[in-house]
């Protein structure tokens, strides 16, 4: 049981939501693990859309619900939290379901102000040490830099911290500046990951490694078509099931390759952390 942090330190788009989704649903298919997906950022629905349409409400045959009242989501937990009601049991039902006993997700609260969405940073801290006691992986989408006291409280505290950066020089040396100088990332339990990743690009993983002089592999989400008309089509669950079993001639394979190879390099990576302990 473990929770992993997907964060960004640049203002440029990383895709760093998205690397999240390809591979929370990826692991949950092909290993079976309980998945809670949790995501802090305000007023952002990138999560919930790549799995519901808007004003969806049938379920499918791949067991989404949408059945959320009121008292839903971090905000109802949040009640629940403070009046120390909260098991991990009850965590689940304030979720919504991609895969029943598979993969769930927690959405950020719904605001009309970030003064009030401000009200919930001290909440995630709880609920990810709560949350870790009930499923296998707790993958959390964090907020942008380090300016948010309970950003770099949940990066201390977290397992694995997945940091996602572009394939720019100016990115690429910010990271390496972090990595450096800041003790949050010293600490032996990071993986690098490039989203919407350019293998035709002459800044490869391997050029970077090579760069940043670092031995193992840059973990990457590749660009692929289908994959990102499936995040605005909100059919992710349905893209990953259509090629589980995938054709290796298929011109998706590489795609799908990637996120198993990034997917084999977090379970390692917290297999390692765990024999350190």
């Amino acid at each position: 049981m473990s929770v992993v942090a997907f964060w960004s330190n640049g203002k440029e788009e990383s895709a760093k939501t998205l690397s999240m989704v390809a591979i929370s649903t990826y692991m949950a298919i092909k290993h079976n693990y309980r998945i809670l997906t949790v995501s802090t950022r305000y007023n952002d629905d990138t999560l919930e859309s790549c799995y519901w349409k808007k004003a969806q409400t049938t379920e499918n045959f791949l067991s989404k619900r949408n059945d959320f009242g009121i008292e839903s989501g971090i905000e109802g937990l949040a009640k629940a939290l403070k009046s120390n009601r909260a098991t991990p049991e009850i965590i689940t039902n304030y979720t919504k379901v991609v895969f029943k006993d598979r993969l769930e997700i927690l959405l950020p609260p719904k605001t009309n102000s970030y003064e009030e969405y401000e009200r919930f940073f001290p909440i995630y801290g709880d609920l990810l040490q709560v949350a870790n006691r009930y499923y296998d992986l707790v993958f959390v989408d964090l907020n942008k830099g380090l300016d948010k006291k309970y950003i770099a409280d949940i990066l201390n505290d977290v397992d694995l911290i997945l940091i996602n950066f572009t394939q720019k020089i100016k990115s690429i040396n910010e990271v390496m500046a972090l990595r450096e100088t800041n003790p949050l990332f010293q600490k032996g339990n990071t993986l690098l990951l490039l989203g919407r990743y350019d293998k035709f690009s002459k800044f490869t993983s391997k050029n970077i490694a090579r760069y940043m002089g670092i031995r193992n592999e840059i973990c990457t989400i590749p660009y692929n078509t289908l994959f990102f008309d499936a995040t605005n089509d909100a059919t992710v669950d349905e893209f990953f099931w259509r090629f589980r079993n995938i054709n290796p001639a298929d011109r998706n394979a590489i795609f799908i390759k990637e996120v198993d190879n990034t997917t084999e390099s977090i379970i390692a990576k917290l297999q390692e952390i765990q024999m350190k302990r």
